[in-house]
């Protein structure tokens, strides 16, 4: 209803990942957007980080060849962060695969392409008292042949960042002393209620933005855990500070310059696609697309069988100029006909 409400206004539209709970609602916001001849960019998931897009541009160069196999791994503490009721309910939207699972999907498809053909996948929650999905893993086979494993835990034990140098996925350098924080913290508290007041005061960045990091020092741009990216003449990795390339006979870093502002790629593409400089990745229907991904692995689980997907869409090609229309048809603006086409 607010998109609704937003594009009848004529305003351009930025929402959270993921952008609906069933498909039906992601189509009614894209149409709402598409008749309005709004923008409707969804946002932020991982997939906007500075790394995994430099990583999608030398894919694109050809200088590796075809993307053969993506592997995605994060381990986190993510169940043992403060939480508001709503997001241990799976019904409402919380567990890992609605709130985790909707990034690692956008990175897996970002780098795959897009065409997501089938899943097959299994859950886990393991403790009662949060009783939500807090791990995930999922196998993926794309329309032209690639496929992708992706792999999530939530409980607070083994943590990925160990393989970044203890970079977290904000940016900021973490400390040793962080290891089962977030058990000790939730240990202080009584009640839901005491619980969603911590959670509360994280969900603006007090106190967990990179620029605030007890750490201190150079900033590294978000990521989410280990990511490989199998092509037929090379691997490519990216990491917070840039890609690594394991080519034949050599192994180098491709650097990125540190960011200023964290996240600043959401609001570059949304600036971008409003100007008209620069039609958006991550539109209504590549959200769509994403969220089918989510409910698919759900389903999976439920049923102990393949999903075969019908509304993915394929990423956009480079852009070939600088102009970017408004959008006139599902998936596409005017002057960017090859951006996203969709297989429902």
């Amino acid at each position: 209803e607010h998109v609704k409400a937003a594009a009848a206004g004529g305003k351009h539209i930025l929402v959270e990942k993921p952008m609906a709970l069933t498909l039906a609602e992601c189509d009614a916001m894209t149409g709402a957007a598409r008749r309005a001849g709004v923008h409707l960019i969804v946002g932020h998931s991982h997939s906007f980080d500075a790394p995994y897009l430099r990583t999608r541009g030398m894919i694109d160069s050809g200088a590796f060849g075809a993307v053969r196999m993506v592997t995605a791994i994060n381990f986190t503490d993510y169940l043992y962060r403060p939480r508001r009721p709503e997001e241990l309910s799976t019904e409402q939207g919380g567990g890992a695969v609605f709130s985790q699972a909707a990034h690692h999907v956008d990175i897996v498809r970002l780098l795959g392409g897009g065409l997501v053909k089938s899943v097959r996948a299994g859950t886990g929650a393991w403790d009662p008292r949060r009783p939500t999905e807090g791990a995930y893993s999922a196998f993926m086979t794309f329309e032209d042949g690639a496929f992708a494993s992706m792999t999530y835990s939530g409980y607070g034990h083994f943590d990925t960042d160990e393989f970044s140098g203890w970079i977290g996925e904000l940016g900021q350098q973490r400390g040793e002393t962080e290891y089962g924080a977030g058990r000790r913290l939730l240990a202080t508290v009584a009640t839901p209620a005491e619980e969603a007041a911590l959670k509360n005061k994280r969900a603006y960045g007090l106190g967990v933005s990179a620029a605030s990091s007890p750490g201190g020092g150079a900033v590294a741009h978000n990521h989410f855990g280990l990511v490989v990216v199998s092509c037929e003449k090379a691997d490519l990795r990216p990491l917070p500070h840039g890609v690594m390339i394991y080519g034949d006979e050599e192994r180098r870093l491709e650097p990125i310059a540190f960011p200023s502002v964290p996240r600043a790629e959401v609001i570059d593409e949304l600036f971008d696609a409003v100007v008209g400089r620069r039609a958006p990745l991550h539109t209504g229907e590549w959200g769509t697309a994403t969220t089918e991904v989510c409910l698919a692995l759900l389903e999976s689980a439920r049923e102990d069988r393949d999903i075969r997907l019908q509304h993915q869409v394929r990423l956009r090609a480079p852009d070939s100029g600088p102009e970017c229309a408004r959008p006139s048809s599902f998936g596409r603006s005017t002057t960017d006909a090859p951006a996203q086409e969709n297989r429902s």
